[in-house]
């Protein structure tokens, strides 16, 4: 079983997206779930991020969590959406080292390692995002089925 913590700032938009994307996949073997470094517990996701999951055909009920010890615990692998993330995930939580990577540096991106945050944009730069999580994931899918 691959347990894998998707994190990003508040739990709303990218994080939970990608938990969606990775979960509709329908791949045995995996469990997914995500946090925010500054989420406020209990929130949905945002009502653009819900828009565009709808549109992909995505039921998601997502509900934000902080990120806490007992989710960096549970996970083998850590995705976070930009480098600062990662950063304060490393900082806060040492014992992370060696299974936190950015989303784009797990999937061998060389430019540009952030995952662009589409908070407080038109539904269209949700739909970017969408996209670009979806790509990802589908790669970091393929290199974690690779190596096992």
């Amino acid at each position: 079983m691959q347990r894998i913590l998707f994190v990003c700032t508040g739990n709303t938009c990218r994080s939970p997206m990608a938990e969606a994307i990775l979960k509709s996949k329908k791949i045995d073997g995996f469990e997914v779930k995500s946090a925010g470094i500054y989420a406020a517990t209990g929130s949905e996701a945002s009502a653009h991020a819900k828009k565009v999951l709808a549109d992909h055909q995505i039921d998601h009920h997502h509900s934000s969590n902080l990120l806490a010890s007992e989710s960096v615990q549970w996970a083998d692998l850590i995705l976070t959406m930009t480098g600062s993330h990662k950063n304060a995930i490393l900082h806060q939580f040492s014992e992370t080292a060696g299974k936190v990577f950015t989303l784009k540096e797990f999937t061998g991106e060389q430019y540009d390692m952030d995952v662009v945050d589409p908070y407080g944009g038109s539904v269209a730069i949700y739909q970017e995002t969408y996209q670009e999580l979806d790509r990802l994931i589908t790669k970091a899918i393929e290199k974690i089925q690779s190596s096992q």
